[in-house]
């Protein structure tokens, strides 16, 4: 056979005696989802043929046409007029392919001193790379959106909650920038997630390396990767860095999750802290007053999704040896869905966070139930010489009297004050206010308006490298 492909397109045809079957070829071909890595396949391939051509082991006259037809097959994909055949199976042989017919054997010499398996690895890594850079930069955009957010709301007290009980009064900015950490932690998890992504595969070949003197490190430092990988058997079977990925993505979601669940909480009349725009939001097909937190929903549902892709990976791998194995197929539709599902989620979540509507006064109110300033109560009395635990059980006792009574501990006279603990005085009412409480937690992580400023300022510098 004088051609690399034959009629069908298969490019190992010559080693069988009968065509593969249309039903095998449905169940094993995975173009109509790995397509998505085309203009990384086409860089990939560049950067091995300028090294090919660079070690004189293709001519310069080769080099110049495969150079040629690579730029019509992106302007084809780009235009949506390049034809993608299932009989090709894959990205790769459907751009080879193409190749060769615009190109001739030049096109068929590209594929020296490669395999798919270092092939598909390179590409997925580049794929996973520039999405590890989409979304950190979509990260700084929401950290930025809640920042805003949190510098609107400095000084709006609302309680803080455990054990979704009142707690303390703390501050809506504070509450914020309790996510504008987490959301650094996840950028955080995915640079150091993208050093172990940008190590080049390709050399490795099938699994072994190959026999022409190649040059790794120029493709690596072509391709803008920190270093090769050391070993061609991991090189070709590793998929831990997409697992890693889908990890610090499952975090990430997480996080979106935890505040997506706040959101709903607090958009339902019974709460009603906030408001979000009618554009997040949708109604009830028979219910005409209704107003549906459905994007913060959504989130929430999407948050399994992203676990489930990252459990399925983990599974996908848990079984098998070295070296590459058509199991790995099945890494790119979870891997994929994961990287749409985050940007999206990030892009809605950032454009949202500037639809919130706090209503302060709704906050106000929820703080000044459940005896959220007690614990001021007893630190004014640890400070005015009483054992903590002595204190504890006297502003126990004060809470339970109140309770009885049916009022809140400011409402107490000092004289009643008194009869808890003789040490209290005339200032006590200070400790006992919201303002007062929120303001005496004046240290660095601490819910002062002063101490939310600094925050705020930190941020906004470390967003600004």
């Amino acid at each position: 056979m004088t051609d690399q492909f034959s009629k069908k397109g298969e490019a190992w045809s010559a080693r069988f005696s009968e065509p593969v079957s249309d039903l095998v070829k449905r169940y094993t071909a995975s173009v109509f989802f790995d397509k998505r890595l085309a203009l990384f396949d086409i860089e990939g391939s560049l950067a091995h043929a300028e090294m090919l051509h660079a070690q004189a082991i293709i001519s310069p006259a080769d080099y110049a046409e495969i150079q040629r037809g690579m730029a019509q097959i992106s302007q084809e994909i780009a235009s949506g007029q390049f034809e993608w055949l299932l009989d090709l199976e894959d990205v790769h042989l459907n751009i080879e392919k193409r190749l060769t017919e615009l190109v001739g054997d030049a096109g068929k010499r590209l594929h020296t001193g490669r395999s798919r398996n270092d092939q598909v690895a390179t590409d997925i890594r580049l794929y996973v790379r520039a999405a590890i850079d989409d979304i950190t930069t979509l990260l700084a955009t929401f950290r930025s959106a809640l920042t805003d957010l949190a510098e609107q709301h400095a000084d709006t007290i609302m309680p803080g909650f455990t054990h979704m009980q009142v707690a303390q009064p703390i501050t809506f900015g504070h509450h914020m920038l309790a996510y504008v950490e987490m959301f650094g932690r996840d950028a955080e998890r995915m640079a150091d997630c993208r050093k172990r992504v940008n190590r080049l595969p390709l050399g490795a070949a099938a699994l072994a390396g190959t026999t022409f003197p190649i040059d790794r490190l120029r493709v690596a430092k072509t391709l803008g990767f920190d270093d090769v990988c050391h070993n061609s058997l991991d090189a070709v079977s590793d998929r831990d860095f997409a697992i890693e990925f889908c990890a610090a993505a499952a975090v990430l979601m997480m996080h979106v999750s935890r505040m997506a669940e706040e959101l709903v909480i607090w958009m339902s009349p019974r709460i009603g802290f906030i408001d979000i725009a009618d554009r997040f939001c949708t109604g009830s097909s028979i219910m005409p007053q209704k107003k549906n937190p459905d994007v913060p929903e959504l989130a929430r549902g999407k948050t399994g999704r992203v676990y489930g892709h990252l459990t399925g990976l983990l599974t996908l791998m848990k079984g098998q040896p070295l070296a590459y194995n058509k199991d790995n197929q099945e890494d790119k539709e979870p891997l994929f869905d994961t990287v749409d599902t985050v940007i999206d989620t990030l892009r809605i979540f950032a454009d949202m966070a500037g639809g919130i509507t706090v209503k302060p006064e709704a906050m106000r109110a929820a703080a000044l139930q459940g005896y959220a300033t007690a614990t001021d109560l007893a630190d004014y009395l640890v400070k005015k010489g009483l054992p903590f635990r002595d204190a504890h059980e006297a502003v126990a006792l004060a809470v339970r009297a109140c309770v009885d009574a049916g009022c809140d501990l400011a409402d107490l006279s000092l004289e009643q004050l008194r009869a808890f603990s003789p040490l209290t005085g005339e200032d006590v009412f200070e400790v006992l206010t919201l303002e007062g409480s929120v303001a005496a937690r004046d240290h660095v992580g601490g819910t002062a308006p002063k101490q939310v400023r600094a925050a705020i300022a930190r941020v906004r510098t470390q967003l600004a490298k």
